[in-house]
């Protein structure tokens, strides 16, 4: 009887989100401006795709590192190597959601454009 009395009190839900998890996500959101304010706009789709693929792998190395670094942990190269794949699925997305359909993706490679 004891024993479920202490199951009862045990939390049933927690909710914990770790911050550099939350960095990335909102570096990986902006990540397509990024593209756009150092491309052009004839520059091809391809060239640009693996740009936002190296920043993404750029980033996600740099928030693992910065992450080790805080909590005093050895760096999880596998875990940042991991998390590249929804970090640049959350990139796309944003692009192709949000930052394209309201055109800010224009004005984006339009800054510093000759006009």
């Amino acid at each position: 009887m004891f024993e479920l009395l202490a199951v009862a009190s045990a939390p049933v839900v927690t909710f914990s989100v770790d911050p550099a998890l939350v960095i990335q996500l909102v570096l990986s959101t902006f990540m397509p401006l990024l593209v756009g304010l150092v491309t052009t706009r004839v520059t091809s789709g391809a060239i640009k795709a693996w740009l936002l693929a190296a920043f993404t792998l750029v980033t996600s190395v740099l928030t693992g590192i910065g992450d080790a670094i805080a909590t005093g942990t050895q760096f999880d190269i596998g875990l940042a190597l991991l998390l590249l794949i929804p970090a640049f699925v959350v990139s796309v997305s944003t692009y192709y959601g949000l930052w394209k359909p309201t055109g800010i993706a224009v004005k984006a490679q339009d800054v510093g454009a000759n006009k």
